[in-house]
């Protein structure tokens, strides 16, 4: 694929942000307390996590995982709770003033918008919202995702292994054919199982493998 520039990148990030907006604003509010995809996380969870990470650049992040030891679980719940308003309509007020934001600890915008793109599947996926993500958008993270490890373990995962989007563009790697729509690719890439039905080839088995 043609690579994305850096203004293109955080103007899909800026249109991931605003999809999800979009799509939370429509939800009753019993539904924010659904859980996602991450364990642990509900809606309201995810979508303060992902104000948080739009609001914390270089020297915050580098202070606040200082104070957290290192230890990036403690510091994005850390950053979570600081992000979570007294209801679920405030946590959404609080995510839409960051929509448009060019805020990240280091310059890789992919992987920040693999972070909006996986994050709004998270909670997605459970609720059945249907929303597809930009292709575009979609195609930058998982070629990202397949040359670097760096907040998921993706390049590991897809090790030996040959991609190929049913939906578009992305072709990455060598050995065993694995394929599907490319937002599969990215969440699987990204450790989420949940997806692997979309998934064909031999290289299936051996990702469902190493996801457990």
């Amino acid at each position: 694929m043609t690579h994305a520039t850096e203004a293109g990148l955080w103007s899909l990030v800026h249109g991931a942000r605003r999809s999800l907006a979009d799509d939370l604003s429509r939800l009753d509010p019993p539904r924010w307390h659904q859980p996602t995809l991450c364990t642990g996380w509900d809606v309201e969870h995810v979508v303060a996590h992902l104000t948080a990470a739009a609001a914390t650049g270089r020297w915050r992040w580098i202070r606040s995982m200082l104070l957290a030891g290192f230890r990036p679980a403690v510091h994005n719940e850390r950053r979570l709770h600081e992000h979570l308003g007294p209801t679920p309509a405030e946590t959404l007020t609080r995510f839409e003033a960051v929509v448009q934001a060019t805020v990240a600890p280091t310059a890789d915008t992919a992987a920040y918008l693999g972070e909006v793109l996986v994050h709004s599947q998270d909670i997605r996926y459970p609720l059945g919202i249907s929303t597809e993500p930009d292709i575009r958008a979609l195609t930058a993270v998982a070629d990202f995702y397949a040359r670097r490890n760096f907040t998921v373990p993706s390049k590991t995962l897809a090790s030996g292994l040959r991609m190929t989007a049913t939906d578009g563009p992305f072709r990455a790697g060598e050995g065993a054919p694995l394929s599907g729509p490319t937002l599969a690719l990215v969440m699987t890439m990204a450790g989420r199982r949940a997806y692997l039905d979309q998934l064909e080839g031999e290289g299936r088995d051996i990702i469902i493998d190493r996801l457990r």
